[in-house]
């Protein structure tokens, strides 16, 4: 048999009448895989544009433009684990936890200034650039960690303090994540992160050692921490569900800024704005930016699909439009960067859901919601676009509004049938990103009359023959493809005729049947008749014709004529048949006794490319027989299918002596 493919094409709203859900247009960011297999912090440079990247499994820096292009690195690091930028920006300090040692890169240039030791076996892991040129790190591990600092300028050459825990005014469990500030000149934040009892300590680093100013327990593990821009508070990421904010003065809590999972990190733009991105392990989002302070809703992104933020992952830009995210992926040689431009707007997401199914000319109704985790204004206009038959390129309809919870109601009479598209769009504005949504629904069309003549007749091989199709009531088209299909793979389906029909309905193309022909009539449809189709297949006979030899005359058994043959003689019955490769004729051979004919079991036989084949048949070497012998085409049998069964007519033999 044929074997003929299609494609149907199927919506999901179709099948299961569901919503369509459309998130709105992301808002503008773009996305980098740097080379960074085990990322440890970043640090945004304003002045030359580039963010640094530690890489602490890598031995390194990397070294990319605000878009995540590499410019350079910054080799032979090992296990850098934390880093630091002077207040003019001329200088990036490192430290190099398993080479124990600072070092100094400068940032125009990339390459390492200076190297400052720490004590062999110290293992620095934080650093933090202070005042006058002054570094503070911290180094060591669980009990014994401690605090240090380098000061470059020394009379005779840098000079590298350790604290131990009663010049340190406190005993660190961990080695202490370090933050200083211009903003807060002398001031040194040390959090022990690695102790559930989450002491904080801030230190008076004007004097020669550094002095507590105020420290408390604030129970927590910490994993991140920022100044706000006038560097008299605190905002820390720890195990608690939400961003604390402290009073640098007292370390009292004055600000909390909720999140739906730990946080990872935490970022304070130099408006205020906080971003705070979390570890992401489930479909929750995992940045979340407080445009309006503290305790109020925040724009909420999901940015990555995997492992979520890392920790001290995000960075803002100086000039505070732009920030920066760092994945958590540790599984990959590479680590994912988004870059943000409008962080601050909140993201929206549109719905549209609907029946699956309509009447045309009937009314109908949509639903849809814009939503956002700061809800839009009641009010807020959101468009609407049906898009059919009828106006292909989209007709928009007159807009609707959300009410206090985003909701919006979509009525409409579709004029025209067929898939109808109905999309909603809100333009979105400096606080909210676009979103739109659209939602397809099958309105009913009516059917129409299509029909094809010449259904399953047989016609001679070579025949000019019309097929007519007639099409009924349509609205607009009156437009019929017909298409002919021989049979065999090494003749294609192909368009014969499309025209407009006739006044009468009709129109028609004539085919010359040579092999058996699928003819299809197949009328488009328009806005308010469905589409229709109907197929016929006319069947066409081979070219065959039966002659024998060897006989030594003609002559009539009653009124049939009859070669005569000697029953000596052996005849040779020669198929002259329609060729077609790999076609065989069938020979049938009867003998004729007692007033009826005998079959013998008929044979086939290859034909040659000319299309005949001769068959020999054996000599009776008795007289007074009579025998008759036809060749054919059998569908099939004959070892092809592309026409229909034809005999040749019976040649008739008689052996005499």
């Amino acid at each position: 048999m044929r074997t003929r493919t299609f494609t149907a094409a199927v919506t999901l709203a179709a099948v299961f009448g569901s919503a369509v859900l459309a998130a709105g247009p992301a808002v503008a960011d773009s996305r980098a895989d740097v080379p960074v297999s085990g990322f440890s912090d970043t640090v945004v440079d304003g002045v030359h544009h580039r963010l640094f990247l530690g890489d602490k499994s890598g031995d390194g820096i990397l070294v990319t433009d605000y878009a995540g292009r590499t410019v350079g690195t910054v080799t032979g690091l090992r296990g850098v684990s934390d880093l630091a930028l002077s207040a003019d920006s001329a200088t990036l300090y490192a430290a190099v936890r398993y080479a124990d040692k600072v070092v100094a890169v400068d940032t125009a240039t990339l390459e390492v200034t200076a190297s400052y030791p720490t004590g062999a076996g110290s293992e620095p892991s934080q650093v933090a650039a202070g005042e006058n040129g002054r570094i503070w790190f911290s180094f060591g591990d669980q009990w014994s960690s401690g605090l240090g600092s380098i000061d470059p300028s020394g009379p005779d050459g840098p000079v590298t303090t350790t604290y131990d825990d009663q010049q340190a005014g406190h005993d660190f469990a961990t080695p202490p994540l370090l933050r200083t500030d211009p903003k807060a000149p002398g001031k040194l934040v040390a959090l022990d992160h690695g102790i559930s009892s989450g002491p904080v300590v801030v230190y008076d680093t004007t004097g020669a050692a550094p002095v507590v100013s105020v420290q408390d327990d604030k129970g927590g593990f910490w994993y991140d921490a920022d100044f706000t821009p006038d560097g008299t508070r605190l905002v820390v990421a720890g195990s608690a569900k939400g961003i604390v904010e402290y009073q640098l003065s007292d370390l009292k809590q004055v600000g909390f800024y909720p999140l739906v999972d730990e946080p990872s990190s935490v970022a304070v733009a130099p408006d205020g704005t906080v971003a705070a991105g979390t570890r992401g392990f489930s479909d929750d989002p995992d940045l979340a930016v407080f445009t309006q302070g503290a305790g109020k809703p925040a724009s909420l992104r999901k940015l990555f699909p995997q492992y979520g933020l890392a920790r001290r992952g995000l960075a803002w830009a100086p000039a505070g439009s732009t920030l920066f995210a760092v994945n958590d992926n540790w599984t990959t040689p590479t680590t994912a960067l988004r870059v943000l431009t409008d962080p601050r707007q909140y993201v929206t997401t549109a719905t549209l859901t609907g029946p699956a199914t309509a009447t045309r000319g009937a009314a109908l109704t949509l639903t849809g919601k814009i939503g956002a985790s700061l809800p839009l204004p009641a009010g807020t206009p959101v468009s609407v676009t049906r898009t059919d038959l009828e106006s292909p390129q989209g007709k928009v309809l007159a807009p609707v509004k959300v009410d206090a919870k985003g909701a919006f109601t979509v009525k409409d009479t579709p004029p025209a049938g067929g898939k109808v598209t109905y999309q909603v769009g809100y333009a979105g504005d400096a606080a909210y990103a676009p979103a739109k949504a659209s939602f397809p629904v099958t309105v009913s069309r009516a059917a129409t009359t299509l029909t094809l003549s010449n259904n399953n007749k047989t016609f001679d091989y070579g025949a000019q023959v019309w097929f007519i199709a007639h099409l009924g009531a349509t609205y607009k088209n009156r437009t019929v493809e017909l298409w002919a299909d021989p049979y065999g793979g090494d003749r294609p389906n192909k368009l014969v005729h499309r025209a407009l029909v006739d006044a009468r309905g009709n129109i028609g193309v004539k085919l010359t049947m040579t092999r058996d022909t699928t003819v299809v009539a197949s009328f488009a449809g328009d806005a308010r008749y469905a589409p229709k189709k109907v197929t016929v297949t006319g069947l066409a006979r081979v070219k065959v014709a039966t002659t024998l030899s060897g006989h030594y005359k003609w002559g009539n058994i009653g009124s049939v004529p009859y070669r005569w043959f000697r029953k000596t003689t052996s005849p040779i019955a020669t198929s002259t048949m329609t060729y077609y490769p790999g076609r065989k004729a069938r020979f049938e051979l009867e003998v004729y006794s007692g007033g009826r004919w005998y079959p013998a079991n008929p044979e086939f036989f290859a034909l040659a490319p000319n299309g005949k084949v001769a068959v020999r048949f054996g000599a009776p070497n008795a007289s007074g027989i009579r025998a008759r012998v036809r060749s054919g085409y059998v569908n099939n049998a004959s070892g092809d299918y592309v026409n229909t069964t034809t005999l040749s007519s019976w040649q008739y033999m008689y052996f005499t002596n």
